[in-house]
């Protein structure tokens, strides 16, 4: 049974300035890798527009409606999903390759008056 893929990042707008220095990496990327990128990822649409005077940003939008601002690849990657802190031990269904530990393993307790 094959199960059908659907990647969570439907679009990515990328937003630069042709003036500030800090859209040069952006420029670089838009001007040498986007065409790569956007081949690599047909499904996703890439829109591109200036933005003068502000600094650049990369935004993923998500089928789940949320968005997202970030690098390109880890936007496509992602869900949009929230990040969630894990505060809950891993529980797995598979036992220990060390056993359970008890303090009554080994040579036992040995108290010394």
């Amino acid at each position: 049974c094959v199960g059908a893929f659907i990647l969570q990042c439907k679009r990515l707008d990328f937003h630069y300035c042709d003036w500030a220095g800090s859209s040069k990496g952006m420029n670089i990327f838009l001007r040498t890798a986007l065409t790569k990128f956007a081949a690599a990822n047909p499904q996703i649409e890439m829109v591109v527009s200036p933005r003068p005077n502000k600094h650049p940003v990369i935004i993923g939008h998500y089928i789940n409606g949320r968005e997202k601002r970030y690098k390109a690849e880890l936007l496509r990657d992602a869900s949009g999903e929230k990040l969630k802190k894990v505060t809950k031990p891993v529980k797995s269904i598979n036992e220990s390759v060390r056993g359970v530990w008890s303090p009554y393993h080994g040579g036992g307790i040995v108290i010394r008056v």
